[in-house]
This record gives C-alpha cells, structure tokens and sequence, in this order.
C-alpha cells in the first residue's frame, strides 16, 4: 500500500519554484500578507519584479558609482551588519573615517599644521553634508550678530538658480532665505559679480556650485572669493563661501590642480564632496570638511567618550551602515593620486645584462587621476560624435565634470524629450529636462560619464543616437499637438497664408511649454 499526503500550505521548501504556487497566485501589494512563503519564493518574485528596472550601467542620468571592484564588494558585504555609530564597538571603523576625513582635507588643501587633525564628518550623502555646513554658518551668523546686539532673525543665503534641490531643502527646514541668482541663455552657472551685489548684513554665506548639476560647469570660486574680499573690507560682515563640490571635488584636484576654489582661498570656510559620485563609491556616502576647528561652532558637537578618548559626532543621521566608509577607505588607498609607471622598452643594457629590446612589464594602478583623465576623454568621444551629425548644440564646457549636455538645434519636428524616450528602446537612459529661471525655454539632454563607461560604449551611444535621429526622421512630426497648440503659442506669432510663422525660440518655447503640459497630464502623485 503506498502512502501519500497533500503538501500542506505550510510548506517551507519549494522543489520547483516556477512550479509552485506561490508564482501562480498574486500577492498583496500594499499590505502585508496572511501567510509566509518559502525562502526561494520570495527571492524570485523580488528578483523577477527588478529585471524591470533600468540597467544601472546604462544609467546616464545618473552621477553615482555603480561599480566597484569585486575586492570592495566583499569588504562591504563583510561590514554590511555594521552599524556605524557603535563607535565602542567598531573603533577601527570610526578611525577609517577619520583618515578619510584628514585625506580628503589635505587634497582640498586645508591649512593644516604637521601634527593637526582635520575638521569633518562622513555623511549618508552631500544632502546631509550641506544641512550640516549650512548650520554651522547659520549658528556663527547668530552668534556674531547677538554679540554686536543686532538682529538675528533673517537669515539669508546666496545660491545660483541651477543649485541642486538639497540646498531648497536646507532653506524651508532651517528658516532660511533663499536667494537665487537667475540664470540665462547661454549662461547656465552662477554669475559672480550677480551673486556678491546680492550679499548683505543678513547673509550667512554664499554657496559656489563645483560641477553643476544642469551641465557639469565649474562655478567661479577665485572671482567670488576675490570680489568677497572687497565688500567684506568695505562693509566689515566678513562674508564666507561655501563650495558644494559634491560632482566635482574628486575630479577639479586631478584633473584642474591649478585651478583655485578650495581652502587655498581664504574666504572658502567649508566644502562637502559626494563620495558615492567621482569618490567612487556606491551610495550613500558624503564628506563635509572644515577649513579649521573655529568655522564649525563647538556647540553643534557632541562628545562621546570611549576608549579613553573624546570622539566628536556632528551629524543628522543616528543609525547608518558602515559599509561606504570602509568602502571609501579602500578607494583612497587603493587608487591613490597617481598611475604607476606604464609597460615600457628599455632603449639601452641593463645592469642585469638585458638587452635594449627588453620590455619590462610593471604593474599599473588606476589612480584618480588616471580614472578621470579617462572619464573625461570618454566625455570628449561622446561629444565629438554629436557634433559630427550636425544636429545638435553642445551646452556643457570641456573644463568640468566629465559630462556632456546638449541640445538639438532644429526643434521644428522633434525634441528632446522625444530622443529621450527613443532612447529607452536600446537600453539607455539619457535624462531631457529644461533649464531653471530664466532660461526655461532650453531643453537639455545630458551624458555623465563615470569610471565604468568605456571608450566601446561611448562610441555605440553615439551611433544609437544618430539611429534614433534617423527613426524620428521617418515618423510625422508629434510636436504641438492642435489640441495644445492655441494656449502655447506665443503673442509675437505672424500668420500669413493660413500658415503659423515663428522664430527657431518661439518655436522651442512652445514646444518645451507643450511637453511639460503632456508630461504633467501623464504624472500621478507618489513618493520621490
């Protein structure tokens, strides 16, 4: 007689998962659900639902590291139950940010003595990183104003219009004024002469933007810091700078070192620098460094005693991984700043009786500025490509972060946003967005190149692009559709012949005020 039973619901293994049931039937989405499922089932369902996400690789929206070396991977895998603020329990962890802390100051040129410790903080990103700076100049603002028996109720900060959303967030949380210099058409960074004219008694400081978010442009420090210099002499406020190199301040010291626009300027208090970026890490990881001990007021510190020794915190977060620090350890040691010696021929006897022919092989290490050098060479064959169809304006600048932003030049049939979406088909994933005040009109598509981008996909991007240039070519134009055409058109158009007659920038206009209004109509309300 055989035996048999039915498997019960409570079964915890699963032979075949594609075969169990546990694939056939739905879960809840948005509730928790009645039983449990085995193991190997919910991994394949998560894993099943991510193959829909875009490939990170591809991802060229985005200015954050998506590949590290499998070494790193396992020391992250190693410290990913590491939770960062046991200090007492994970001292060498917190003594790896404090070497990251000090290497990263030094490259930024902070003036350190022999023996000196630098002043700065890991942070979960450069969000966190600029909450930070912008308190500590806030609280000195307050308290030089309280000590000159002034009002301290208004504080205000000066930014140009392209700055990245964290520094909106900074403004609403902390009950700051924000004031934006405007940008325009052909200028999309902050105008310094602009930016300092806007300074008065109020301002807790002026933030410069090392490698803007819209292009990858370097803002002006040095003409900042010099016309600060003046009006804080005329005027006694004592003004400061901050810098936001979040993008750029892992590649201005490697690529740019004579470029000026950190601690070397006198007026520069603090800078952060995302490591997750050109830091290459993967997110999150941010680093706020101060110029000396006295820009960051004592009293936004706390102490904590351990080992028989005080370690400062000046954070936002509590709980967070320690991962990314010891991540970012292993980059700075590993990379280093430079490249070794390439493979080379000898040219004449060596003492070990080797002839001239000799090729001697060493061992070459990918130092940031080698990775750079390459990223932003990659940049240059990405732009080069574009520029050889014709059809498109390049808006970015080859001095900044290794990107390139452009622009079609003949908006009449097609647009960016179409070029966008064309390009999802072939896997990429290339942002459209328009430019801030005042220059809403421009319509931008942008490249980052990162450390993992290589020459071959540099060259096949821009051969989709001239594709799908030549797809969009073959299909009728979707551009002002007549439903939407009467409320964008502009006040200066001339119709003759029962035709609409517009310049190539009331054309762009229209169109980008037409997309917005197709793509706000597509939108529904959730979570960022």
């Amino acid at each position: 007689m055989v035996l048999s039973r039915a498997a019960s619901d409570t079964d915890v293994s699963v032979h075949s998962t594609f075969a169990s049931r546990y694939v056939r039937s739905s879960l809840p989405r948005y509730r928790m659900p009645e039983n449990s499922i085995p193991k190997e089932a919910a991994y394949q369902i998560i894993n099943d639902e991510l193959m829909l996400d875009g490939n990170p690789r591809l991802n060229l929206a985005s200015f954050v590291t998506t590949w590290m070396e499998p070494e790193c991977d396992k020391l992250i895998m190693a410290s990913i139950n590491k939770n960062y603020v046991d200090m007492d329990e994970y001292p060498v962890t917190t003594e790896f940010q404090n070497r990251c802390v000090n290497m990263i100051a030094h490259l930024f040129h902070a003036p350190l003595g022999e023996s000196e410790t630098a002043v700065g903080v890991g942070t979960v990103g450069s969000s966190e990183a600029i909450m930070l700076a912008g308190l500590a100049f806030k609280r000195r603002w307050q308290n030089k104003r309280k000590a000159e028996g002034k009002p301290f109720d208004k504080p205000n900060i000066i930014t140009g219009a392209n700055v990245q959303v964290c520094w909106e967030k900074f403004a609403r949380y902390f009950e700051v004024e924000l004031k934006e210099v405007k940008l325009r058409e052909g200028y999309y960074v902050m105008d310094p002469e602009q930016a300092v004219e806007m300074v008065d008694e109020n301002t807790i400081c002026v933030a410069a933007i090392l490698g803007s978010t819209l292009n990858g442009e370097f803002e002006d420090v040095k003409r900042i810091n010099d016309l600060l210099e003046e009006k804080n002499k005329q005027t006694g406020w004592e003004t400061p700078i901050h810098v936001d190199a979040a993008s750029g301040g892992f590649i201005a010291p490697f690529l740019y070192p004579e470029l000026e626009w950190d601690f070397r300027l006198p007026w520069v208090k603090s800078i952060n620098v995302s490591g997750h970026k050109y830091g290459l890490v993967y997110p999150g990881i941010g680093w706020c460094v101060w110029r000396t001990k006295e820009d960051l007021p004592d009293e936004l510190i706390f102490h904590i005693n351990y080992l028989g020794s005080d370690q400062p915190t000046f954070t936002l977060n509590f709980s967070k991984g320690s991962s990314q620090v010891i991540a970012q350890y292993y980059q700075l040691i590993r990379h280093g700043l430079e490249v070794t010696s390439l493979p080379h021929r000898s040219g004449q006897e060596d003492s070990f009786g080797k002839g001239a022919d000799t090729i001697y092989i060493h061992t070459i290490t990918q130092g940031y500025r080698n990775i750079m050098e390459n990223c932003q060479e990659n940049a240059m064959v990405v732009k080069e490509g574009l520029e050889k169809t014709g059809r498109f304006n390049i808006v970015s600048k080859d001095e900044g972060v290794p990107l390139v932003a452009f622009s079609l030049k003949d908006h009449s049939r097609h647009d960016e946003f179409e070029i966008s979406d064309m390009l999802r088909r072939f896997g990429w994933i290339v942002p459209a967005y328009t430019m801030p005040a005042d220059a809403q009109h421009v319509t931008v598509l942008r490249v980052v190149i990162r450390e993992e981008f290589s020459r071959t996909l540099a060259e096949r991007l821009v051969l989709d692009i001239d594709t799908v240039m030549a797809q969009l070519d073959a299909l009728p134009s979707k551009l002002a559709p007549p439903a939407l055409l009467p409320a964008t058109l502009p006040k200066t158009v001339v119709v003759a012949n029962g035709h609409v007659k517009k310049t190539e920038l009331e054309t762009q206009k229209s169109v980008t005020e037409a997309w917005k209004k197709f793509v706000l109509a597509k939108k529904t309300n959730g979570v960022c």
